[in-house]
């Protein structure tokens, strides 16, 4: 069984809310919008499992070190990654074709820092965005999300809420 912590949007902090949870994580999955190279050397420090994309305001190094899609699989689940993905029934462009070709049965992004865990019947895969973590963008609340996966299935799934997105000084 692991204990998977999924983030997006960082856009460059890593605050304490979020890196007590990262404590309590046994993997660290980012969808996109790091930010900057720090915010990943930050989680590489923790020393747990790290997967990830880069976003669409990443770049330099980021680019270098991260892919832009991202196929992996965890306690026998398969998992697909990208930054800019959409959702069950207004997917980016291409993204559905990919996932009935990968057949994962976790499909995460990120981008839009809204929050949507939802399942698409069609393609038969559980779509999460975990929101933003970061402050910076529109969104209102900052969140992440927590999964359990064992054996392959997800075993449990909850929604990470830090608070009010607030600017930093």
């Amino acid at each position: 069984m692991k204990k998977i912590l999924i983030l997006s949007d960082s856009h460059g902090l890593l605050e304490e809310d979020v890196m007590k949870h990262v404590a309590n994580a046994d993997e660290i999955w980012h969808a996109g919008d790091w930010g900057n190279m720090e915010v990943l050397e930050q989680l590489e420090k923790v020393g747990k499992k790290i997967e990830g994309v880069y976003g669409n305001i990443d770049g330099g190094k980021l680019r270098i070190t991260l892919p832009d899609e991202n196929i992996f699989e965890c306690e026998g689940l398969k998992v697909f990654m990208t930054h800019i993905g959409g959702y069950p029934g207004r997917y980016a462009a291409g993204i559905k074709e990919k996932i009935k070709s990968i057949k994962p049965k976790l499909f995460i992004c990120g981008h839009s820092h809204i929050l949507k865990i939802m399942q698409d019947k069609e393609l038969n895969v559980l779509h999460i965005n975990p929101g933003a973590c970061g402050r910076h963008g529109f969104h209102i609340f900052r969140t992440m999300v927590r999964i359990e996966i064992d054996l392959g299935k997800i075993t449990k799934a909850e929604v990470v809420e830090l608070g009010r997105r607030t600017t930093v000084s």
